[in-house]
């Protein structure tokens, strides 16, 4: 038991040093994205923080610093061959990428519904900030 914890301590450091270090990159979206056919009902959330996060690396959207490291922790984890349970073992080993998906979310929400307003006001050219045609 205790060596099992102890496996599961050096994983969970292991993708800390992982996580402080890494800058993502758009090739990493594009990998995320391959893999979101497999987070079933998080799919469509999962795509909207990819695609906060392109906007991010492109410029075009600025986010607070906490929510851009949610969103890379989040995505290194979807992408990261060290999980929690390898997404190898079907259906089971994507159990954990969805639950941190839902936490990311759940950390994420007054983000997301900024960056789907802004989204919407680039569909439009109504800056909603001034409420003027740009």
């Amino acid at each position: 038991m205790v060596l099992k914890k102890l496996k599961y301590l050096g994983k969970a450091f292991a993708l800390f040093k992982v996580f402080k270090t890494y800058s993502l990159t758009n090739k990493d979206i594009a990998d995320a994205d391959n893999l979101a056919e497999h987070l079933s009902d998080r799919k469509a959330e999962f795509k909207l923080i990819l695609a906060m996060a392109g906007d991010s690396i492109k410029g075009r959207y600025k986010i607070g610093k906490l929510n851009l490291g949610i969103i890379v922790a989040t995505v290194v984890y979807v992408i990261s061959p060290l999980d929690a349970i390898p997404d190898v073992i079907p259906v089971l080993g994507w159990v954990d990428d969805v639950a941190i998906i839902s936490y990311a979310l759940s950390k994420l929400k007054s983000e997301v519904f900024k960056y789907q307003k802004w989204v919407a006001s680039m569909e439009t050219g109504i800056d909603p900030s001034i409420n003027r045609v740009r």
